[in-house]
């Protein structure tokens, strides 16, 4: 989907009236100041910004992180790193391995695009594939080290075979070692901040015995990447030399649930909505919308109400197009046609779900950015032959 052009938020249309449910509503002005925050944050600790593109997906967010002065884009996945590379934005990470069929080859090519790319690695059968792919397409390619500190997702397991790794990367002629990743998925969301802040020095004191190895091996990394928005403050402190939040960017109710400091709020503001329409309101005590299990991630705390007079309403799931809210006692029936908008479970999956967003400021809608990283495949480079479908 095209972006449209912007439009002054005085003369544009309200966008309550304009815009089909259900959909993403974006407020710039909550998204703005976080991307600021974030970057400021990062400047006044002495270490720099990769932010993830894998919440927002969108090639328009991450070239307002890139101006606000992250250093490059992290990406998950091949597709979105083909995305952000197309639109122009520079320092583009991938923080998973890249493996599977044609991967190591559209890498090799994107790679002849973005000299700057850079790229994970945690197995030497991968290392052994990148080589080949890029060296073949006559460019050479920026490899780091991806450490388990703890998740079990992906990762090498500790300093002596972090050491190896980086060995067999040096070795090879197309590529060149480029530093570590770690990161601690698994204590994003814990949701007491002694408990998160113990669990973050834990896996940051793994990391850091990754370094130490490697850099008396004669193997220093240049760059220690890793953290995420419910570690970005611990992690600060070391030894990441960036940090790849990108939660922060829009916020969730999972993050909702996570103790930020004690006594304090987020300092980042809930900037992404879910647009749903009452579509039936005969039943007492409750409406129907047309938001079901289509329009929201489902990995996450359910849905409420974010605002109006219904807000903080319950909600829950009626099927595959259809949601329900729990009217507050006392409260008015909203008729068919009201636009209500529920709060982002989980953002990253909950923006997979959709084409574009729809930039609101207030009431009136400013523009629309196309979610232009969710995901693409490309068909196979050939058609099995007939007699090898089933």
């Amino acid at each position: 989907m095209p972006d449209h052009p912007p439009s002054p938020a005085s003369d544009a249309p309200r966008w309550r009236d304009v815009v089909p449910t259900p959909a993403l509503v974006l407020d710039r002005d909550a998204l703005d100041h976080n991307i600021a925050l974030m970057a400021a944050a990062c400047r006044e600790a002495g270490v720099a910004l990769r932010p993830h593109a894998k919440t927002h997906k969108c090639s328009r967010i991450a070239a307002r992180q890139i101006a606000a002065g992250a250093c490059g884009i992290a990406c998950a996945t091949l597709d979105e790193a083909e995305v952000m590379v197309a639109a122009g934005l520079p320092g583009v990470l991938i923080t998973s391995p890249v493996v599977g069929a044609g991967k190591p080859e559209r890498l090799a090519r994107l790679a002849a695009r973005a000299p700057d790319l850079l790229v994970v690695a945690d197995h030497p059968d991968t290392v052994a594939a990148l080589d080949r792919a890029v060296a073949a397409a006559g460019v050479r390619l920026g490899v780091l080290v991806d450490a388990d500190i703890g998740h079990h997702r992906t990762g090498v397991a500790g300093p002596a075979e972090a050491v190896a790794l980086a060995r067999a990367i040096a070795a090879r002629p197309a590529l060149r070692f480029a530093g570590v990743q770690g990161y601690a998925g698994h204590i994003q969301h814990i949701g007491n901040v002694d408990a998160r802040r113990s669990a973050a020095a834990a896996a940051a004191g793994q990391l850091a015995a990754v370094v130490t190895a490697l850099t008396a091996a004669g193997l220093r990394p240049a760059i220690v990447t890793g953290a995420g928005t419910g570690t970005h403050r611990f992690d600060a402190a070391g030894p990441f030399t960036e940090l790849q939040a990108g939660s922060y960017t829009v916020m969730d109710a999972e993050y909702g649930a996570v103790d930020y400091a004690a006594g304090e709020p987020w300092p980042f503001r809930p900037a992404l909505a879910v647009a749903v329409t009452v579509v039936s309101a005969n039943v007492p005590g409750q409406v129907t919308t047309d938001g079901g299990t289509k329009a929201f991630a489902l990995n996450g705390p359910l849905p409420r109400i974010a605002d109006g007079p219904l807000a903080g309403a319950a909600y829950a799931f009626r099927g595959d197009e259809h949601g329900c809210v729990t009217l507050p006692t006392g409260a008015a029936t909203p008729p068919p046609g009201t636009v209500l908008t529920g709060t982002v479970p989980h953002c990253d999956p909950t923006i997979a779900h959709y084409d574009a967003v729809h930039v609101v400021q207030g009431d009136r809608l400013v523009d629309v950015w196309a979610i232009d990283a969710r995901g693409r495949r490309p068909a196979a480079a050939s058609k099995p032959a007939p007699n090898t479908l089933r």
